[in-house]
């Protein structure tokens, strides 16, 4: 287990020190360390995830989708956990390891006030660099959903929903979200 002593630059070896379950994220060579959820986000996590699975049966159980905790090492100084991510049927053997080990094709984070900075700012910033096709922000507090889009390396936002519309994916034809259903 890594003790509290403060270093300069943390590795993924100082990460994979951790205790499973420790509440931390390595970002850009830092231990950023989230409390657990609130209530809010556990609930739109879990309406969220019945869409999707309803979706994965629909489109013959294609592609994986997780949900947090799960690492997903992008470099040696970012192992992230996104709340949801997806990965293509055909780079499931490619990047699906112990720990997701590359860019997923989608993520989705939930805003919390803990963790805002990091998820629009910091890790933003890692899905674009390293490839992350889709990127979705769910915000509980506007009740509103942000997709961007990755085209020539660069995010661009491709749809902004507000409470009574739905979010729809570019990557996943027929993958909505009803914004309406999360923020019951």
């Amino acid at each position: 287990m890594l003790t509290v002593e403060k270093k300069k630059k943390y590795t993924v070896d100082d990460y994979m020190m951790l205790e499973e379950g420790a509440p931390f994220q390595l970002i850009n060579n830092e231990l950023i360390m989230s409390p657990s959820p609130l209530a809010i986000h556990q609930q739109i996590l879990f309406e969220i995830s019945e869409i999707i699975v309803l979706y994965h049966i629909e489109q013959g159980r294609k592609g994986q989708w997780m949900y947090s905790a799960m690492d997903v090492k992008f470099d040696e100084g970012n192992v992230l956990q996104p709340d949801i991510l997806y990965i293509a049927e055909e780079r499931k053997s490619e990047i699906i390891k112990a720990r997701v080990e590359g860019a997923p094709d989608l993520v989705i984070e939930i805003l919390s006030p803990s963790n805002a900075y990091y998820d629009l700012r910091q890790k933003k910033n890692i899905y674009e660099k390293y490839g992350v096709k889709e990127y979705i922000i769910i915000d509980p507090i506007e009740q509103s959903a942000d997709l961007y889009v990755l085209k020539d390396n660069v995010y661009n936002l491709h749809q902004k929903a507000q409470l009574n519309e739905s979010l729809n994916s570019v990557l996943l034809p027929g993958f909505n979200i009803d914004l309406s259903k999360i923020f019951k």
